[in-house]
């Protein structure tokens, strides 16, 4: 299973647009995947959310930092970087998560699920709501 996971992480810190295409490779065709805005099962769908990432940041790009495998299963602890591209143009944003996979006889991932907090990670960098985001948690850790 380690030479899958290896292949795996190659796969999602080399991504780019042009590489959706090809997740067949490390994804079953009735692969599900769960994070805080999706829960999408097939092949398709989850292709979809890769061109979508494209589609709506800059240079978006995922850094592996770490990873248990049991079995056949994994988690991966990353980091995402990117911009967005419709405000604060070109400034890098990071955000910090973990994905539990489960890969099946050949190795492919057949559950991708995404651990991140997308109240710090993501809510508190935006415009407005950013704001709101961060006197709502200085309020509930008073």
């Amino acid at each position: 299973m380690n030479s899958s996971v290896d292949r795996i992480v190659e796969s999602f810190q080399n991504l780019t647009l042009a590489g959706v295409e090809t997740l067949g490779a490390i994804y079953a065709p009735d692969a599900r995947f769960k994070d805080p805005f999706n829960d999408v099962q097939g092949l398709p769908a989850v292709q979809q959310i890769y061109r979508h990432m494209y589609e709506t940041l800059e240079n978006p790009r995922f850094v592996i930092t770490g990873r248990i495998v049991q079995g056949a299963q994994c988690f991966l602890i990353w980091e995402f970087h990117f911009a967005f591209k419709r405000f604060q143009r070109g400034r890098a944003q990071c955000i910090l998560g973990g994905s539990h996979l489960v890969l099946d006889g050949e190795g492919r991932i057949t559950m991708h699920r995404d651990y991140w907090d997308a109240a710090e990670e993501l809510y508190e960098k935006l415009p407005v709501v950013g704001g709101l985001m961060r006197w709502m948690k200085r309020r509930g850790n008073a």
